[in-house]
């Protein structure tokens, strides 16, 4: 709850213009019952019509006040909750981006996603219900029998003795229900993950025939999801018959205790009306105690997994564009290993080369062999569990994530965003002109593809590239990095989806750059013209060399040349 009360300092003084606006309404509702009974005992009963008159005019016009006090409350409530809410989901995202590669992969997307919407939703609820009902409610229930001793003393200890009764199975519901509401959320993630998962992989769904499979998938979390809510709600709902009961009790007693004291007149009709007034008022107040705890337990537990992403420490930095410093392209790998938290398997192991400025790298092994996982070294997205990777000499370390500034990296898989096929070349430097970003189209062996479409560099693509083939996002992918004109390249098995012609053209393209290039391929004829070929077995380097010098000696790189000769993947050369 700290969390909620720290965001919410920022809007201090609309947050104590509601709650004071909120302390309006609180006196008015408390001062009614009195009035009321005067309006009886002196004006009614005494047939005194201008007690009745004044006395009502006095009610009215504060039942006019507090409905101006309410809604004036109400908005400036809306404005702190809202407020928060912004502020949170600010926080997070910008927290999230700050997260290391490492650190982003321990929590789930669709946790994250949960998070910064259905979580702060939940605590902005909270925040707009105590501002306008959670200290109201219980403040009227210890101020409502405060004044009802002022009515009648023994008809306000019967009130008196429902109270700590109902407060005692109150805390314990709530103690249970933000248990429930914890469960609750951690289930809204697992119906989100299997959601995104089956979007993302609908065609490969279909493919496989697995609409069965995946439809029992979502069943099952659905159900998961419906039983713990409904669990919760049921925790959260017993409360009100529970208060009802004690509540009704009560009124038994004070109308069967009103009457014998009207019949001995020991009391007056105003006080024991007045009495009950507040008694229905508080059993109105008890009443919204099942919506308040329902608030609060999942406002709670939301507000705790909030905190868990805003505690979480962040590894990157933001870097200024004229603090940054540049970088030529010369780097070295001193006896570097890797593995992944909570892992025991070394991933990269003893990797030790130099590249010089410039130099075109080709990087090949088997399947698991960490060809990937060097690549994401390189721009600090991992740290290395051992040895030092050096960038014109000096470590890593000591550059940070500002290197990513003159590194870029084309994952296999590219990723476009939403928009024109234009933003997303320009997407890594938004000062690229028109012309800038045909040539680099052009280089990409895309500029003949974006002529052929109706709106040109214009077309609209959908999310992730969806109306684009493979090659071509791969291809779109390639002129966005060269847009960034890196100092070091990264091309991730990036031309895998590409023909061969259009391949050798793109590599062509990139070989002409006087920038430092590491080509992560499954194909020797990708990377068959590097300056080096870094050959991976098992995370391990099995071979370092020129491909002439490497295709003489080493007897894997010899295979995998033959292998593929064999299958017509390899060019002669």
């Amino acid at each position: 709850m700290k969390i909620i009360f720290k965001y919410a300092d920022t809007y201090r003084k609309a947050m104590i213009l509601a709650l004071l606006l909120m302390v309006v309404e609180l006196i008015v509702e408390l001062v009614q019952p009195i009035i009321m009974a005067k309006i009886i005992d002196e004006g009614i009963v005494a047939e005194d019509m201008s007690i009745i008159y004044f006395y009502g005019a006095i009610l009215l016009a504060m039942t006019l006040l507090a409905f101006v006090a309410g809604i004036t409350s109400s908005f400036f409530a809306a404005e702190v909750s809202q407020g928060v809410g912004h502020d949170m989901r600010n926080d997070m995202f910008r927290r999230i981006q700050m997260f290391s590669a490492m650190k982003i992969q321990q929590f789930a997307t669709s946790t994250l996603l949960t998070r910064m919407t259905n979580d702060v939703i939940q605590v902005q609820n909270l925040l707009f219900a105590f501002m306008r009902i959670m200290l109201r409610a219980p403040l009227f229930i210890i101020f409502g029998i405060v004044m009802s001793f002022t009515l009648n003393i023994p008809l306000a200890l019967i009130l008196l003795a429902t109270i700590p009764v109902l407060f005692v199975v109150m805390f314990w519901l709530m103690i249970k229900g933000m248990r429930l509401f914890r469960h609750v959320q951690e289930r809204i993630d697992q119906i989100n993950n299997v959601i995104r998962e089956n979007l993302l992989a609908i065609k490969l769904v279909k493919a496989f025939h697995r609409l069965t499979f995946e439809n029992n998938r979502f069943s099952k979390v659905n159900k998961s999801l419906k039983d713990k809510n409904r669990q919760a709600l049921w925790v959260m709902e017993v409360v009100m018959p529970i208060v009802m009961l004690i509540m009704n009790i009560a009124m038994i007693g004070l109308l069967w205790f009103g009457f014998i004291q009207l019949e001995t007149g020991s009391a007056r009709a105003g006080e024991v009306v007045g009495v009950i007034n507040y008694a229905t008022r508080m059993l109105a107040s008890f009443g919204v105690f099942s919506f308040l705890l329902m608030n609060l337990s999942r406002g709670r537990a939301s507000a705790k997994r909030i905190d868990d992403i805003l505690e979480q420490s962040a590894d990157d930095e933001v870097i200024e564009q004229r603090e940054r410093a540049r970088i030529k392209g010369e780097i070295s790998f001193d006896h570097v290993s890797f593995t992944y938290p909570n892992t025991s398997q070394e991933i990269l192991r003893n990797l030790h080369f130099h590249v010089k400025q410039g130099e075109k790298i080709g990087v090949l092994g088997e399947t698991g062999s960490g060809k990937t996982t060097l690549l994401h070294l390189i721009p600090y997205l991992y740290h290395p569990s051992a040895g030092t990777i050096y960038l014109d000499g000096q470590p890593i370390e000591q550059l940070g994530n500002q290197v990513r500034y003159d590194i870029t990296l084309v994952p296999q898989e590219g990723f476009l965003f939403s928009g024109t096929i234009l933003d997303n070349i320009t997407w890594g430097n938004e000062h690229l002109t028109q012309e800038q970003a045909e040539k680099v189209a052009k280089e990409a062996q895309l500029h003949d593809f974006i002529m052929t479409l109706p709106d040109t560099y214009q077309t609209l693509i959908g999310q992730r590239g969806v109306n684009l083939s493979g090659g071509q996002k791969q291809r779109l992918s390639i002129a966005r990095a060269l847009a960034d004109t890196p100092r070091v390249l990264l091309l991730d098995d990036s031309t895998s989806a590409l023909d061969a012609t259009t391949e050798s053209r793109v590599l062509e393209a990139i070989r002409k750059r006087r920038c430092t290039t590491f080509i992560v391929s499954q194909k020797i004829s990708s990377v068959k013209d590097a300056d080096q070929i870094i050959l991976l077995e098992k995370g391990s380097i099995a071979g370092l060399d020129t491909h002439q010098q490497l295709l003489q000696t080493n007897t894997l790189y010899q295979t995998m040349w033959h292998t593929q000769r064999r299958e017509g993947v390899t060019l002669d050369g």
